[in-house]
């Protein structure tokens, strides 16, 4: 969200920055915002006014009475009640007002970074860098559900029946492999100074409503009938949320938090949960990287954050690149977006298996979370969000890329100790 100071002092910049997300329909949100702001500044004015006006009358009607003016003592208490009707009708004005202001601040986008480029939606992405060299094998790499099942390590037909589409099975050995990956991830951070949470996997919805935008919520939530609770997307939203109004020394900052949890996703409006598959998927488990520090370094931790998810599926032998997201592809609270993409020798081309963002102070503005400085005040914080690793997605890459001929699987070095020193899935 953005600051109202800042949309008054620059509606044309704000409205440059609509643009550039290609979501004209909101431009004339902020005409509309800042006549309310006008008439709720004029209103809290006109207010104040009127309570030293009554201050200072009041004082009076006690003098009057000491010296028998009851004619005038009366005349002040009817001007005082006057007041205060009148006051009591502009609190209710300022109210009306302030929630139309917020209603109308949330839905526009957060000012984007100047290095974003400029494009309509995610074919418009930017390729930054590449990591490793891709390979393609002599031999053909099956889907990845079938790489899976010769393994004895899925099982969807049982889930479409418990669950339906978009949930699975996994057992044996791929079940370990991807508890494996997730362990692996959680001491991979840790090894990189942050430190480990397991986060709460409900919300309120002043939390939800205070890390993303409404209509992320609406295609990704699921609400919990009855209770003020929704089922987390990802463990971000409860680690920024757990900052909500507080205020944080400069002496403590930056924080630096990795999270594991289960993710739950409905993914209206996505291309479709596969019957066969687990690319998109109704619930899955992450490991996130969260930090939150001063404006001054957020970029600067933007940068290692994709450069620790890259150091991460490196160290697994798997090539990557990353792709900065255009404008029109940015959520409105991010002020920038890279995605780190994987490798698939089987299609022959990258594809996401994480996302990095920095979305400035939108979230700590909406959320409450400020920096406690002598020499500044109080100001709020930036917060940033990266996924480390994202299995079943990531294994679709892992399998992809350590697959022998005879479908067996490599192990890393680096996993092996998590997999009770197998370096190989054999096929059984």
């Amino acid at each position: 969200m953005l600051d109202i100071k800042f949309l008054r002092a620059n509606p044309e910049i704000v409205k440059t920055n609509i643009k550039n997300k290609f979501q004209d329909e909101k431009l004339p949100l902020v005409d509309e915002v800042i006549e309310l702001d006008k008439e709720f500044r004029e209103s809290k004015t006109r207010a104040e006014y009127l309570r030293s006006q009554r201050n200072s009358i009041s004082k009076k009607i006690g003098f009057y009475m000491a010296q028998g003016q009851k004619d005038e003592a009366e005349k002040a208490k009817a001007e005082v009640a006057s007041m205060a009707s009148e006051l009591e009708e502009l609190s209710a004005k300022e109210t009306e007002l302030e929630e139309k202001i917020r209603k109308i601040m949330l839905v526009i986008p957060n000012i984007i970074d100047p290095s974003v480029p400029i494009g309509k939606d995610d074919s418009e992405n930017v390729e930054i860098e590449k990591f490793g060299d891709p390979f393609v094998p002599s031999f053909e790499i099956p889907y990845h559900v079938d790489i899976m099942e010769k393994l004895n390590g899925i099982d969807l037909d049982s889930a479409r029946k418990t669950s339906g589409n978009g949930f699975y099975y996994l057992k044996g050995d791929i079940a370990r492999l991807h508890s494996a990956i997730l362990s692996y991830a959680r001491d991979f951070m840790i090894d990189r100074g942050f430190t480990y949470y397991i986060p709460p996997f409900m919300i309120r919805s002043a939390v939800v409503n205070g890390v993303m935008s409404f209509s992320e919520m609406e295609n990704m939530m699921y609400k919990i009938e009855g209770e003020d609770l929704y089922l987390i997307g990802t463990s971000e939203h409860s680690m920024i949320g757990k900052f909500i109004d507080t205020i944080i020394d400069e002496a403590d900052l930056p924080q630096t938090l990795t999270s594991y949890s289960p993710c739950f996703r409905k993914e209206v409006g996505a291309h479709g949960i596969e019957e066969r598959g687990v690319y998109r998927i109704h619930q899955f488990e992450k490991q996130e990287m969260i930090v939150v520090c001063k404006p001054e370094d957020s970029m600067e931790w933007y940068n290692k954050l994709w450069q620790n998810s890259v150091d991460f599926f490196r160290s697994l032998d798997i090539p990557v690149r990353t792709l900065e997201c255009c404008s029109g592809d940015l959520a409105d609270l991010k002020v920038k977006s890279c995605d780190v993409e994987a490798w698939s020798p089987r299609q022959k081309k990258y594809f996401e298996v994480g996302s990095c963002s920095t979305l400035g102070d939108a979230q700590a503005r909406r959320l409450g979370i400020r920096i406690k400085s002598k020499e500044k005040g109080n100001y709020f914080a930036h917060t940033l969000n990266n996924t480390v690793v994202a299995p079943p997605r990531m294994l679709i890459a892992f399998l992809e890329n350590n697959l022998n001929e005879d479908g067996s699987i490599r192990i890393p070095e680096a996993l092996r100790m998590y997999m009770g020193g197998k370096s190989l899935i054999e096929v059984k």
